[in-house]
């Protein structure tokens, strides 16, 4: 790998780029450019690094602001007999809208990913004789999640990875994806050093989540959708995106702005309950499962119940655990800062954007619709979530498949870069345009109306507010990050319009229950003159 300051040509003929005066670029070139610092990213890395390959990797924030880094969830793994259970208790969370294939294909693999992380040092909670301490969470019917630490699962898979995946460029925004001819061919990014140019014949997209949409999350700042735009704009499709799960148990804050701690599933899997403010239960007769019902069941419940009762929060009665502050440590110490001791108080919650169910179009193997642009974790969708994710699947999926598309890479070693220079050129003399508008105009309309329900008028209105958004330069991370919010935010809408019915995470007030003739997947791409365009719509009434 080589890093040198000033640019060369990007292309392989030997042509001079135009650099504006007092610009400042640096380049380096590789086998394959990571775009992400969570399990998938760090997953794939470790295998391409394995099998020789040059990679980059780089991400926005250091390793402690990842949605992997906050996951209190465990992983959920099955062997034997129970991987037919664990693709049932998956499909049914997914509504009807998992393939089925692949869920066989990445749950199969999940046990195997276990061993890896194993193999790497992390320690996972065990039983006296040395069996993984395995618990249940909403939507599975039987317990099947290993946990580290209690709720301190995703740390752990965090720092084992980090560890094992050196040389991370943390503090660099991937802006755009590069191509060429043969596909992806580099990734252009930003960081204090000015705008980088990655060069390379296979790129991952491992960037994480949307939350940054919504005014209250429960993802890192870092998770502002560039992924899924960045797909967008190479070619890539994306499906599903109307289906953004709320996690029901957040840990409530009047100001309701920001990321917010989850008090984790597991809570509820070890016999807290969810009450409102008069003590009556939030669950009772509404599901067979009760509390431990999927999460997009409970979330609309509570939705349900905060309108009836004009409320903006219910609780959660854990006094029930022993010693919680032990078996919930993470947990424990949100809710202390918080003034809340959970052993004696009850413990306000309500829903916040947790998870994106859909994204970018991939096989399971992390393969996208343009060659040599790969994506893994959240940014994809791979068929595993279908219309809501089921509880602990998250980290499975990075694993197994961030580490699958590390190996596919390889296909793609010793292919000719060849970038358009003017795709660099644009960015760096500041000529490059997105349609983007103010963070905070886009996570109020969000909040207000794509949220954990909506309707059609609603909806029409938060389109509006987007079609308003006006083409501005951008040269800046901020900048990027704000235009693939607006380019999101737009698909998302459009998404849940087309679908007028309630399916999964996706509620629709003016459309009770699922429509047969719904079921399939929205999938949108961008037209040759970069609009959003609906490429496969459900069949809407």
């Amino acid at each position: 790998m080589t890093q040198r300051e000033g640019r060369r040509p990007v292309g392989s003929q030997q042509r001079e780029g135009r650099r504006p005066a007092g610009s400042q670029t640096w380049e380096v070139d590789a086998d394959l450019v990571v775009v992400g610092g969570g399990v998938a990213g760090l997953a794939a890395t470790i295998e391409a690094t394995r099998r020789g390959l040059r990679v980059v990797t780089v991400a926005k924030a250091d390793p402690g602001q990842t949605s992997t880094q906050y996951a209190q969830g465990g992983i959920a793994i099955s062997y034997g007999d129970d991987i037919a259970s664990h693709v049932a208790d998956t499909c049914v969370a997914g509504a009807g809208l998992c393939d089925e294939l692949a869920v066989w294909s990445i749950l199969s693999s999940g046990a195997a990913a276990l061993d890896t992380l194993v193999g790497l040092g992390a320690r996972f909670d065990t039983n006296a004789d040395g069996s993984f301490a395995l618990t249940r969470e909403g939507g599975h019917a039987i317990s099947r999640i290993v946990h580290a630490g209690g709720d301190a699962t995703g740390a752990e898979v965090q720092r084992v990875l980090s560890s094992a995946a050196t040389a991370v460029l943390v503090g660099t925004t991937a802006v755009r994806v590069l191509t060429g001819p043969s596909g992806a061919a580099g990734v252009l990014v930003t960081s204090e050093q000015g705008v980088g140019v990655l060069r390379a014949p296979a790129v991952l997209l491992a960037t994480g989540g949307l939350g940054q949409l919504f005014s209250c999350s429960t993802n890192p700042a870092a998770a502002t959708g560039d992924g899924i735009a960045m797909a967008l704009r190479a070619g890539a499709v994306v499906s599903d995106l109307e289906f953004v799960q709320f996690h029901p148990t957040v840990l409530f804050d009047a100001a309701g702005v920001g990321r917010r701690p989850l008090i984790s599933e597991a809570v509820r899997g070890e016999g807290a309950r969810l009450v409102d403010v008069t003590g009556r239960s939030v669950m009772a007769g509404v599901h067979p499962l009760g509390d431990l019902a999927p999460r997009d069941i409970v979330s609309r419940a509570i939705a349900t119940r905060l309108r009836e009762t004009g409320g903006d929060h219910v609780l959660l009665d854990a006094r029930g655990i022993d010693d919680i502050a032990h078996r919930f440590p993470t947990v424990t110490a949100s809710c202390l800062a918080a003034g809340i001791d959970p052993s004696v108080d009850l413990i306000p919650v309500a829903p916040a954007a947790h998870y994106s169910c859909g994204g970018v179009v991939t096989d399971v193997h992390g393969r996208t619709a343009v060659p040599g642009l790969y994506a893994a974790g959240e940014v994809a969708r791979t068929g595993l979530h279908g219309a809501n994710r089921l509880a602990s699947n998250s980290l499975v999926e990075g694993a197994v498949v961030g580490a699958r598309a590390g190996v596919v890479a390889a296909e793609r070693r010793g292919l000719l870069v060849d970038i358009d220079a003017d795709q660099v050129d644009d960015v760096v003399s500041g000529s490059w345009t997105q349609r983007r508008m103010p963070r905070s105009m886009i996570q109020e309309v969000m909040t207000t109306h794509v949220g954990v329900v909506r309707d059609g008028s609603g909806l029409r209105s938060a389109a509006v507010v987007f079609d308003s958004a006006t083409d501005q330069s951008v040269s800046s991370g901020v900048e990027a990050e704000d235009a693939a919010l607006t380019l999101v935010g737009t698909v998302m809408v459009a998404a849940a319009a087309l679908r007028a019915e309630t399916r999964g995470a996706h509620t629709r007030l003016d459309r009770d229950g699922e429509d047969p003739q719904q079921r399939r997947s929205t999938t949108f791409g961008l037209d040759a003159d970069g609009a959003v365009s609906a490429l496969e719509l459900a069949g809407v009434a």
